[in-house]
Order: C-alpha cells, then sequence, then structure tokens
C-alpha cells in the first residue's frame, strides 16, 4: 500500500465513521504488522509506524536481549548481548524491509483494519452513553433474535437485550417501542458493549423517579429495591421532609402513580414501605402486615431470627418464601422466620447452655448463675463490668464479688480471642480463592467466611451477593469445593 493511498483510507474512513485519524493510523498500522507476520516466524515481534504526513510506513523487529546459553534463548525472538550492544532484558529494535502483500495478506490486513475501526467506532459510541448507565432509556426493536432483542437507542446507536433480561412472559416485536435500564457491560473479546435489562432494581427506582416528582425533587428518597421481577418488589422509601407521607406520596391518589409502574412492569405488585435506619424496624416494617413478635439479632453473621405468632407464619413467609427473600435482599440481612414457641424453646436452650458456661467458667453455683442471667447480665462482659451495687444482690462477700468479674473479664477475653482467630482462618481460607478484597466483603456481610460456606452456594446465589458471570461462579464454586475431594 501507498502513502498516498493510506492517507486517502484514513481521510474516508474518518469523514464516514467520525473517528480521530489518529485511531485510524493504528488500526492500519496494526493490520499492515498483522499481515507482514506471515512472512516471519509466528513468535517473531513486529510493529508498524506510519508517517502522519506522506503516509509512508515502516516495519521494525523486537528482540529481548539475552544470554545465549539462557534456556529460554530462541534465535527468533532472543538476541546475543554481543549482538545487540544493550544490557540484558532490554529491547532491541531494528528496522527490516517492508513486506511485498500478495492478494490473501492484503485481504487479512483490510479485516484486522476493519475491524479495529468497528472496535473504535462501538467503543466512542459506548463513550457517549457513559453518563446514562443505569438510566431508564426508550428505544424501539430492531431485529430479534434467538437469544438477543436488537434496540435503537438513538439514531446510529444500538444496545442489546438479552432475553434472560426480559420479564416473563414479554414479548416484543421488530418496530415495537421499549424501555429498559441501559448498562455497560465488558464482553470477553469484544469490549465494553451496551446491554439493557427490564429485570433489575433500577428499572423500579427509573420508573417511579418518572411518576413521583417528589424523587427528583429529592423529597423522596428510595433507600433500598429488592425485586422479584415480573411478580413482586419492596421499595424503601425515606422523606426529607415530615409534612410529606413518603408512601402516599408513591402510591399516588387512588393509586395511580403505583399503577402506572406496576403497568409498566407487566402489574408486577410493589410493596412501598417505610425506610429505617435500624435494620430491626426496618425488618418489621418489610414484613408487614405479618406481625413480628421478636426478633434475635447476630451482628456479626448479620443475620435475624424473627418470632411471629403461628397465626402469622405463612404471610410472612409467603409464597414460595418470597416475602421472606424479598424482605432479606432489602435489609442486607440473613432472616430466618420461626414461630414464637419455636424461639421461646430456642431462648431456654439458649440460656439453659449459657448458665452452664457461666458456672463451668466462673466456677460460681447455680443459684448465683441463675441470678446473674435474672439480673439481665447476659455476656461475660455484662459481668466483667457490671455495677458493685447489682453484684452485691447475688454475691455478698466482696472477695468473690472481685474473683467472679476478674475471671468474666478474662473469660470475655478468651471469647473475643477466639472469635477473631476464627475471622483469620476463614478470610484466609477465601483469599486461597483470589477474591478481591470488595468482593471478599460483600461475601463476609452474607455470612459467607469460608471455603464451605461459598461451596454450598449456587451459581445464582452468588451471583446476588457479588458481580460475576454465570462460568467466573461456577469455577468459583468449584474451586472451593475442591478440598472436599482431596
Amino acid at each position: 500500500m501507498e502513502g498516498n493511498e493510506i492517507l486517502l483510507v484514513v481521510d474516508s474512513v474518518s469523514n464516514e465513521k467520525g473517528l480521530d485519524k489518529n485511531l485510524i493510523f493504528e488500526a492500519i498500522e496494526l493490520s499492515i504488522a498483522s499481515a507482514s507476520q506471515r512472512h516471519f516466524h509466528e513468535d517473531a515481534e513486529l510493529h508498524v509506524k506510519i508517517d502522519r504526513v506522506s503516509g509512508e510506513y515502516s516495519t521494525f523487529r523486537n528482540w529481548i536481549v539475552s544470554e545465549e546459553d539462557d534456556p529460554e534463548f530462541h534465535i527468533e525472538t532472543h538476541i546475543k548481548v554481543s549482538d545487540s550492544e544493550l544490557e540484558l532484558n532490554e529491547i532491541f529494535t531494528k528496522n527490516i524491509e517492508n513486506v511485498t502483500f500478495g492478494r490473501i495478506e492484503t485481504q487479512a490486513a483490510r479485516q484486522v483494519m476493519l475491524q479495529k475501526v468497528r472496535e473504535a467506532e462501538r467503543e466512542k459510541v459506548v463513550s457517549m452513553f457513559k453518563n446514562q448507565e443505569n438510566s431508564l432509556v426508550n428505544g424501539t426493536v430492531k431485529r430479534v433474535t434467538r437469544d438477543n432483542i436488537i434496540v435503537d437507542i438513538s439514531y446510529d446507536a444500538e444496545a442489546v437485550l438479552p432475553r434472560d433480561r426480559l420479564m416473563p412472559g414479554e414479548i416484543y416485536k421488530v418496530n415495537d417501542r421499549i424501555r429498559a435500564i441501559l448498562q455497560i457491560q465488558e464482553v470477553e473479546g469484544r469490549g465494553a458493549q451496551l446491554m439493557l435489562s427490564r429485570i433489575c432494581p433500577e428499572m423500579v427506582t427509573e420508573l417511579f423517579s418518572i411518576e413521583v416528582p417528589e424523587i427528583n425533587e429529592d423529597i423522596i428518597e428510595i433507600r433500598g429495591v429488592a425485586r422479584d421481577a415480573g411478580s413482586r418488589s419492596k421499595i424503601a422509601v425515606k422523606t426529607n421532609d415530615g409534612r410529606i407521607d413518603p408512601v402516599g406520596a408513591c402510591v399516588g391518589m387512588r393509586g395511580s402513580r403505583v399503577q402506572a409502574v406496576s403497568a409498566e412492569l407487566g402489574n408486577e405488585r410493589i410493596d412501598i414501605i417505610i425506610y429505617d435506619d435500624n435494620p430491626a424496624q426496618l425488618v418489621i416494617n418489610a414484613l408487614v402486615p405479618a406481625k413480628v413478635e421478636s426478633i434475635v439479632m447476630d451482628e456479626s453473621a448479620r443475620s435475624m431470627d424473627i418470632a411471629v405468632n403461628q397465626d402469622n407464619l405463612a404471610l410472612a413467609i409467603g409464597s414460595r418464601g418470597q416475602n421472606i427473600r424479598l424482605a432479606s435482599k432489602l435489609v442486607g440481612w440473613d432472616l430466618n422466620i420461626i414461630s414464637s414457641e419455636e424461639a421461646e424453646a430456642k431462648e431456654k436452650v439458649d440460656q439453659t447452655e449459657f448458665l452452664g458456661s457461666l458456672m463451668e467458667s466462673l466456677s460460681v453455683e447455680e443459684e448465683i448463675a441463675e441470678g446473674l442471667v435474672a439480673a439481665g447480665l447476659n455476656t461475660f462482659d455484662d459481668i466483667a463490668y457490671a455495677e458493685d451495687a447489682v453484684l452485691a444482690k447475688i454475691i455478698t462477700d466482696s472477695a468473690e464479688m472481685e474473683r467472679v468479674k476478674s475471671t468474666a473479664e478474662d473469660a470475655a477475653l478468651m471469647e473475643a480471642m477466639g472469635e477473631i482467630s476464627a475471622e483469620e482462618e476463614d478470610a484466609e481460607s477465601l483469599a486461597d480463592l483470589d477474591i478481591s478484597e470488595e468482593n471478599l466483603s460483600k461475601l463476609s456481610a452474607k455470612a459467607i467466611k469460608n471455603k464451605d460456606d461459598l461451596a454450598e452456594l449456587a451459581v445464582d446465589e452468588l451471583q446476588d451477593i457479588i458481580e460475576i458471570s454465570n462460568e467466573d461462579a461456577s469455577a468459583l464454586i468449584m474451586k472451593a469445593r475442591e478440598h472436599w475431594f482431596n
């Protein structure tokens, strides 16, 4: 290819595609280098440089400077120190004669250039929509395939809506109008892609932002969304103006606002609840109309045992566990629904176990252990730092009282050390799986603290916790299970 021909191609493609000329020069350089590679060893490293003014190009070849007796030395990729006059591991570059292309090489170069131009064009389109990520867009169905729906979202951009991101039962035909959430997703081998989804929680948030002006004005905030697409959603709302009822504003006059959102989502049922900073109160709000009798929280494991009476048990759990599952996702805690009778029995078992622990660790009689629990001292820390006046009602001897407090302090310290050691072991266990710190934190928040916890998850359960592809999730779970078979 002559210099003037290259300049003509660059000008033509730049004007037609609206791309920076330098990008096109780089694409041509890569295509010429790729076609030239056919005339050299497969491991040879070539690169091409085009003069931006004349269009003339030069071909260069790189070698790594190495010792000849190095076991990795290869004549096609390495060069001796004596031949290069450079230091070890430096790159020796030599200007070589340009390859004369035949028909096959020219066709190959053309394909590489077109591919790189398409990639540059796609990156340009993606960058245009970067600030619209996770927002609602309108489009027209352009093409329907077996796996995807191709949607025109502007005059020069299209996005892909995979069928598994449609709501159950939805069918779209060419030229149908469609609304969906725009997501920018990295696709292996293709770079960033414009994708659409109608099943993500943002779909509910964006539709309410359209229907409820108070949300756009920041008078009302949507603090959380849990969604079972096409069936049911729960949203937690909070008002920044005490004069406005956030639930009433989102429901609208005679339910007009929430019905408009529900209609767009295929009549999906939407529960609107009041947000509360206290997770226990938020759970109570999320399970309405089921009445919660009591809640026992385990902050380290981020789990709650929720007691409801027998009449409310089915209501709290919901059809196929949907109600409690959505409430759990909304609050971000693991929720376990139990009957009031089961809660009382569990409390008695826990109390009995703690009494036994007190008698053994503090070397006290059962009567004194029962007195400590009855006084509301339910941990070793409570006992160690209790007021003397409280303990004096249970332990009359002052020396014995000091011994019990000191022993309780030691027991609390040993208990804490055991918890820290367990956490460190769990962290080391998951660290073996090359999981990022951010994802480790997300897993820990869901009480996934070691390989066994991770190994017991299904692919979709892991995807609910961290952002990961089906293939990577499956591979990670299988890696976590390896120690089961060794």
